[in-house]
């Protein structure tokens, strides 16, 4: 048997990894400024997580939603914490698309409706309700076009289309990420937070903000929305919530009524992977984590503004997106194959992204830029 080729991969396999590093089979070392997809929140095998995870699997790996599991309840806990939603409520399940189709189930449950509005250049994940929701023609198959699915694509700031399409009272959920990843790092903004929670709030229509890329830390606040103050019915979390540990949630807004079989999950919540959430989220209180991906990101967008080749900027803390004026696909290839660091891409083909973790110092953003400033004259002298 082979695998069923659908990634196109780098011509890289690695063996090991410390910190804010990966290395090769060849013992080559790279900088990691893209922590596989935002999944790399507290570093790579920081000593705390492994060891938390070593003591749990000697003791219990796995059993199901039938028994209780004390650290599904300490993880609901700690994240109501630190992310200051104490009231809410937590649904552990396993990735960032099961996060928002569970999402969608519950408030679809609760209004009793099933049109859904989200937003031009969305992406909430690839099974059949997230993937309605994105918006990315690429990723649905005959399949997905024949469902019962309703949603309603709009652009950021068409105020009038939406209100007008709530005028209805027929829209079940409007969805949004706090910043939007795969399409180039767009952070919708305060005015379109405001006017979207008034919108709600008016026409009694929950409010998903999905956080599994900007969460957890990595834009120098919890959640990303916070720093505009305002408070989603629903919030979806998953990629740095278990540093590559596969894991997701959706904090719930207490209006919600939980029962039986109403949500529901094989593997979420499971003895190891709630181990691996609760190292990740004592690891970014004890070290501040949070405070460093803010001082941190402020010191790399300051050096960033220095190159003339970025024209944009995107985004804020640990989350960035580089707008150039050429394509960087070559750009991101000098990168990985010549300067050894990682970075990512985009939908928008000028756009190159940054998601290190969220523990990288100063030492690691100068040697990012001593490699960009590299990797720009190959690129420029053609080499």
């Amino acid at each position: 048997m082979k695998l069923f080729d659908v990634y196109p991969i780098l011509d890289i396999e690695l063996s090991k990894s410390k910190e804010s590093y990966v290395f090769d089979v060849q013992g080559n070392m790279y900088l990691d400024f893209y922590g596989g997809h935002a999944v790399i929140s507290i570093g790579h095998t920081h000593p705390y997580y492994v060891q938390a995870l070593k003591e749990q699997i000697d003791k219990i790996s796995y059993y199901s939603n039938s028994v209780y599991i004390y650290q599904k309840n300490k993880l609901a806990h700690l994240l109501g914490n630190i992310s200051g939603y104490e009231d809410y409520s937590l649904f552990i399940c396993n990735s960032g698309s099961e996060s928002n189709e569970n999402a969608l189930k519950i408030a679809s449950f609760h209004t009793g409706k099933s049109k859904v509005i989200a937003f031009k250049g969305s992406f909430h994940g690839r099974t059949s309700g997230s993937l309605s929701v994105t918006d990315n023609y690429k990723l649905i198959s005959p399949f997905n076009v024949n469902t019962q699915h309703e949603t309603i694509f709009i652009d950021y700031q068409d105020f009038d289309s939406l209100e007008e399409k709530l005028k209805n009272k027929d829209i079940c959920a409007i969805i949004t990420e706090g910043i939007q990843g795969v399409s180039g790092i767009i952070d919708p903004g305060l005015d379109f937070f405001y006017k979207v929670e008034s919108f709600c709030k008016k026409y009694d229509t929950v409010l998903i903000v999905d956080e599994v890329q900007s969460g957890y830390g990595r834009t120098g606040s919890f959640f990303s929305h916070q720093l505009y103050s305002v408070k989603p019915d629903l919030i979806t979390v998953a990629k740095g919530m278990g540093n590559g540990f596969p894991i997701g949630g959706v904090l719930i807004h207490p209006k919600f009524k939980p029962y039986y079989g109403m949500l529901g999950t094989t593997f979420g919540g499971n003895h190891l992977a709630c181990t691996a959430g609760i190292a990740v989220l004592e690891i970014i209180q004890k070290e501040n984590l949070i405070e460093n991906a803010k001082k941190m990101g402020k010191i790399l967008l300051q050096k960033l503004r220095i190159f003339p080749e970025i024209k944009k900027i995107r985004g804020r803390g640990l989350m960035l997106g580089l707008e150039f004026d050429f394509p960087i696909q070559d750009l991101k290839n000098i990168l990985i194959y010549k300067e050894k660091v990682f970075v990512g891409t985009s939908n928008n083909p000028y756009v190159l992204r940054l998601l290190p973790p969220l523990n990288i110092n100063e030492n690691h953003i100068k040697l990012f830029l001593k490699k960009l400033k590299k990797a720009l004259m190959y690129l420029k002298n053609g080499k």
